[in-house]
């Protein structure tokens, strides 16, 4: 089945994206209430480096290599505690657990285990539910669709400060391909069954062989600047 949807999504094509450009609007939830939106590009690469420039001017970019984070403002760079933010550390957490991260790392893992959970209904689709435990006795919950093979949905467990379960999930819908890459247009993020944000796509390539200095922090953060 995971075969079957690495296929889906590309083969080949997607086994080998390396970097990808990608530009739309994010939507952020608050007891399924929304707290505005607003667009953002978002540059990737891989394995783990991304930056999401927001708002129209691009004056505020996002940072994230690897565990470490950073905010980039006219101020210049600040480094990002995600201790001191929960949504940060969930943030990491889903990068952690992304598709590609399962699809092109965990499976290679010769410590990776995998059970099928069974059929089942989710978001409207017949899937098949996979659960990927990899070596470190970290799991995520696949749902795929069995007639297309793609994701529907993807979970996983974390633990909030109180040491509380926490379950994130991420619904995929809107699948185009782009040079031969099938990419999920929409994708919400939910925290315990509860909508915390949305993500519409409206345009994407890949292998772009993205400049350098885009996952570069920069002068750090001067408290004196006005």
């Amino acid at each position: 089945m995971l075969d079957s949807t690495i296929r889906a999504l590309g083969g080949q094509a997607y086994l080998n994206v390396q970097d990808q450009q990608s530009e739309g609007r994010i939507g952020v939830f608050y007891h399924e209430r929304s707290e505005g939106s607003t667009v953002f590009w978002r540059f990737w690469q891989w394995p783990d480096k991304e930056r999401v420039e927001i708002t129209k001017q691009r004056d505020i970019a996002e940072l994230t290599l690897g565990d470490e984070m950073y905010e980039i403002t006219f101020r210049g760079t600040r480094i990002v505690d995600p201790k001191k933010d929960y949504d940060n550390q969930v943030y990491l957490e889903r990068r952690h657990h992304a598709l590609e991260i399962i699809l092109r790392q965990w499976l290679n893992d010769p410590g990776t285990a995998l059970f099928d959970e069974g059929t089942s209904l989710t978001e409207n689709h017949s899937v098949e539910r996979i659960t990927v435990i990899n070596s470190k006795d970290d799991a995520v919950t696949l749902s795929i669709d069995t007639d297309t093979h793609l994701p529907v949905k993807k979970t996983f467990v974390m633990r909030d400060p109180q040491g509380y379960r926490d379950e994130i999930g991420e619904v995929y819908d809107n699948w185009k391909i782009f040079q031969g890459v099938n990419t999920a247009l929409n994708t919400l993020v939910s925290r315990n069954g509860e909508l915390k944000r949305q993500y519409f796509v409206t345009s994407v390539s890949y292998n772009n062989h993205l400049a350098n200095s885009l996952f570069q922090p920069g002068n750090t953060y001067d408290t004196r600047k006005k």
